[in-house]
């Protein structure tokens, strides 16, 4: 038999299998498991024994006090300032999105305009609330990833601030190239935000990205970030750098902490692959799936059941931030 023959036949049993397979094994794959390589730092499971940051009780200290400052909890975003994500059809009619200075530089960026000026936006699609007006889209078929800040219509024609385009998506480490992106870091949000899909699983497969009130100057940042939007001119001792990895301590029973089931989900992906610090904000949050992404498609808000009544700021409530272990600078980067 020949290669192309032999081939062609395995990919036959392989979709006969599909096709017997029970649904709850197919349903428990998601896109968010693999949208970039499988050997990205966002699917790679941190092993139990791990070499530690020397300055990690420093760091903990410090994300203990802006906790303690900044509202007194770590809190998921859903509406404001989380990305929603679309998922475009090969069928979509490209659009040119255009930049607006935000930021009146006075400049814009032309590789920005040849990476927005076909870009598979659906109709339906709208930014999230807030300031940052985040959105995402994410065209499977072509292996495509868009991302916008400070998105908006002007007489129909679709603008940001901000943003970027990774290309062969299954194929790249995660992140941006160079200083795309909307985060501060060039991290996705679609590597590192937390779906109602994985938390209807009851797990999420990857790295969860964290803002942080107050980091390390913008000079000193960690892979996998390639920038920073750090500030710390007195050199305050203990600020954690943007891109640094930390995780819960895997020795935690977290099926018995006395917590929301949602944040056990999401304790536990923080034991397996850790938190990793990509952007700045007002209070340390973590970013859900903005429901928009639902919603927009007439389906209902799938967090209202998953968090059966409680607010956002409660989610984590009683999850052990004493237990965090701090990764070494660059902790898995790719020698």
């Amino acid at each position: 038999m020949s290669i192309n023959n032999l081939t062609l036949v395995k990919r036959l049993l392989i979709s006969s299998a599909l096709i017997f397979m029970p649904m709850k094994l197919v349903a428990a794959s998601l896109v968010t498991d693999q949208v970039f390589a499988p050997s990205s730092f966002w699917y790679t499971p941190i092993p139990n024994i791990v070499p530690l940051h020397p300055n990690s009780s420093g760091f903990l200290s410090d994300f203990i006090r802006q906790k303690n400052t900044y509202y007194g909890t770590v809190s998921i975003n859903t509406f404001k300032y989380a990305s929603p994500v679309y998922n475009a059809d090969l069928s979509l009619r490209k659009v040119k999105v255009t930049q607006w200075d935000c930021q009146n530089k006075g400049s814009l960026d032309t590789s920005l305009a040849e990476q927005w000026a076909e870009v598979p936006i659906p109709s339906y699609a709208k930014p999230a609330d807030g300031t940052d007006a985040e959105m995402t889209i994410y065209q499977a078929s072509t292996d495509t990833l868009w991302e916008f800040w400070k998105t908006r219509q002007v007489n129909g024609q679709w603008q940001a601030c901000w943003g970027g385009r990774i290309q062969h998506a299954s194929l790249s480490d995660g992140v941006f190239n160079t200083y795309y992106g909307t985060t501060a870091t060039s991290l996705p949000f679609l590597g590192g935000q937390i779906t109602a899909e994985e938390l209807q699983r009851g797990e999420i497969k990857h790295a969860i990205g964290i803002s942080l009130v107050e980091t390390e100057s913008s000079k000193v940042f960690s892979w996998p970030a390639h920038r920073s939007d750090g500030f710390n001119p007195n050199n305050v001792p203990n600020r954690i750098p943007e891109g640094l990895r930390f995780r819960l301590d895997p020795k935690v029973n977290v099926d018995a902490l006395n917590m929301h089931p949602v944040g056990k989900i999401i304790a536990k992906a923080a034991q397996k692959y850790g938190f990793v610090v990509w952007d700045k904000a007002g209070a340390i949050t973590l970013r859900a799936q903005n429901p928009y992404s639902y919603t927009a498609l007439s389906k209902p808000n799938p967090y209202e059941a998953l968090y059966a009544g409680s607010p956002g700021y409660k989610i984590l409530e009683n999850f052990p931030w004493d237990k965090l272990q701090f990764l070494p600078m660059d902790y898995g980067k790719p020698k």
